[in-house]
Formats: structure tokens, C-alpha cells, sequence
């Protein structure tokens, strides 16, 4: 493969002890640090958003014990996400005190997903602390369009952020939602500038969670498109999560499809979140989960904490249920989920 690319691999089916139901290996946590975000992108949250009251949300002390809890449990891989993660204050030490775990070696792997706004001043802080890889939301390469979608200025923030990142030694992949109508002329011109910066690419479809799904285009349509003007061929790499990638032979990069809606990845999900209130959410495409936060504050040992998070995986779905008629699925937004 091209050496131009830098791989981190991830093992998709180590032994772990924490499976649901369906035995599915549960090896990835999506763990929320705050709701709060300084975007307003269209498809994550609404301009006049009230985010929840600070005693809601859970302290950087519980999150880390929490995130400790599922290593134990079997967990390999954390990602921090928000809301923007990075806007949390404390959240660095935070990310050092995860990092020193990681290289003690309770897990495998800790990155993030970011806007990227505040990344420059964060990119060498976070390779010191052990964040090989991070994911940067950005679904237009127009300063222009980017406010109308974000709501707010920041786009050349976001760049600078992108080249720290790089210059820090950091692999970066850009997201981007797939919206018709909305970016959907800029594909072509985003992989070519991913490939100039050195980051793979991911798109992702749109689900029904942020009232965009009148922009919803199947993926395997963008990648016929796509296709047309580069040459794609599907390779065997993986991060861990529903990603499936394609080498991209013009750029020496990647690019993945991201498809809960067209073609589902329900069978092999390997990954749970945890809110920043402290829900556990085995499922998207299901209303519900479990609170996890009064075993932190009303046990005095984390026995019951265990049994919480192994019960509630043991309940996780066999599959999302977006679409379906009479089926309760999640109506909170994403930057409450956790993104």
C-alpha cells in the first residue's frame, strides 16, 4: 500500500468479556464529555439550543472512573465526542489521564472527534497524551456554505486546526455528512484536497436524528458517482468502527462510507455509548438506555456499576430500527447522544 498512508490498525474481534446478547463482542465506547458545542451545525442541534445544567452532567473524575469500568469489562478502543469535546474545560487532563492508562495498557486506543475549531491549540497536547488519530467534522471546503451549515464562523479555524494536527504528527480523518443539495457538488473536490493534506476522508449518511432527512443520499449512489472520477478499490482497514474504506489510486489516500441507513452495519457492531449525563445508549435506533449515573453517586464500590452496564449490553438490540412504523427510536439530538 501506498507509504503515504499512515494505518493504525485495529484488532475488530479480540477476546473480550463484555458481549451482548447476540454475542457480539462490545470493544468501543463513544464516551460524551459535554453537550455543549461552539457550532450549531443544521443536522446536530438547533440555533436556540439550551444545553442541560452543569449538575446533570458527569464530573471528569466519574468519566474517567467510568471509562476505567469498561476497560475492565473488556472495552479496547475509547473515543471522547461531544457536543465539541474540546471546548470542556479541564478536558486535557482528562485526556492524560486517559492516555496514561492507555499506555499502561488497560486499552488499546484513545482518539476523538472534534469540530476542529479549537485544535490548533490542542494538537500537541494531544499526541503528547497518547491521541494517535482524531476525526474532524467538516462538510465543506466553502467559508461560505460552512457558516450557513454551522450556523456560525470558524471555518479557517478549523483549517489551521487540520495542519496542527498534521504538524503534530497526528493522522487525521475528515467527516463529512452526505447532504443533498447541500455539499453534495463538492465530493470530487474534497477528496482531491484530502489528499493534498494527507488525511483519508469519511462520508456519512444522514440518519433521522437532526431533521435533515429530506437531504438523506444513499452512499453507495455517491461512490457509483465518485467512481467515475477515481479509481476505488476496496481495501482490508479498518479503525474499529462501521467504516468501510476504499484506497483512492490518484491520491494514495482513503475514502470511507459511513451507511446506518442504506446498508446497515447492525450485525457487527461492536460499539455502545455513553452520554455526558452518564446514559448508557446500547443503540441509536432505539429509545432508551440505562442511567448509569446513580450507581456512580450511590454505590460504594463499582460492583453495581458493572452489573448496570453488563445488564443493559446484554439487552442491546439486534439492529436499529429507523424507518420503521410504530417503533419508539431516539428523538434527542446528537450533541446530546454524543456524536
Amino acid at each position: 500500500m501506498n507509504d503515504r498512508l499512515q494505518t493504525v490498525e485495529i484488532d475488530r474481534e479480540p477476546d473480550a468479556a463484555l458481549r451482548d446478547g447476540l454475542g457480539r463482542s462490545i470493544t468501543y465506547l463513544r464516551l460524551s464529555v459535554t453537550d455543549r458545542c461552539n457550532l450549531r451545525c443544521q443536522y446536530c442541534m438547533q440555533e436556540d439550543v439550551k444545553f442541560l445544567p452543569k449538575n446533570e452532567i458527569l464530573s471528569l473524575e466519574e468519566m474517567e472512573r467510568l471509562a476505567a469500568t469498561f476497560f475492565r469489562l473488556g472495552v479496547r478502543k475509547l473515543r471522547l465526542t461531544g457536543g465539541e469535546p474540546l471546548v470542556r474545560p479541564g478536558v486535557m487532563q482528562l485526556i492524560e489521564r486517559l492516555g496514561a492508562r492507555r499506555a499502561a495498557g488497560e486499552f488499546q486506543e484513545l482518539t476523538l472527534t472534534t469540530n476542529g475549531t479549537l485544535l490548533a491549540q490542542h494538537a500537541a497536547g494531544l499526541a503528547a497524551a497518547g491521541v494517535r488519530r482524531v476525526n474532524v467534522s467538516l462538510d465543506t471546503l466553502d467559508a461560505a456554505r460552512f457558516r450557513s451549515i454551522t450556523r456560525r464562523d470558524g471555518h479557517a479555524d478549523v483549517l489551521r486546526g487540520i495542519d496542527a494536527a498534521r504538524a503534530a504528527g497526528l493522522a487525521v480523518r475528515i467527516n463529512a455528512v452526505a447532504m443533498a443539495g447541500v455539499n453534495d457538488d463538492e465530493f470530487d473536490a474534497m477528496i482531491r484536497w484530502c489528499g493534498d493534506q494527507g488525511c483519508d476522508m469519511a462520508l456519512i449518511e444522514v440518519m433521522p436524528l437532526g431533521g435533515m432527512m429530506a437531504h438523506y443520499v444513499p452512499l453507495e449512489l455517491v461512490r457509483t458517482n465518485l467512481a467515475r472520477h477515481w479509481t476505488l478499490l476496496p481495501v482490508a482497514y479498518g479503525t474499529g468502527g462501521p467504516a468501510r474504506y476504499w484506497h483512492i489510486g490518484e491520491t494514495g489516500r482513503r475514502v470511507a462510507f459511513i451507511t446506518p441507513m442504506s446498508h446497515g452495519f447492525c450485525g457487527t457492531c461492536n460499539r455502545v455509548r455513553v452520554t455526558c449525563t452518564g446514559r448508557l445508549i446500547p443503540c441509536l435506533g432505539h429509545r432508551g438506555g440505562v442511567d448509569l449515573r446513580d450507581a456512580f453517586r450511590n454505590a460504594t464500590s463499582d460492583g453495581r456499576l458493572e452489573t448496570d452496564i453488563v445488564g443493559a449490553i446484554a439487552a442491546k438490540p439486534a439492529g436499529h430500527c429507523f424507518g420503521m412504523p410504530r417503533v419508539k427510536v431516539e428523538t434527542r439530538p446528537m450533541h446530546q447522544l454524543g456524536g
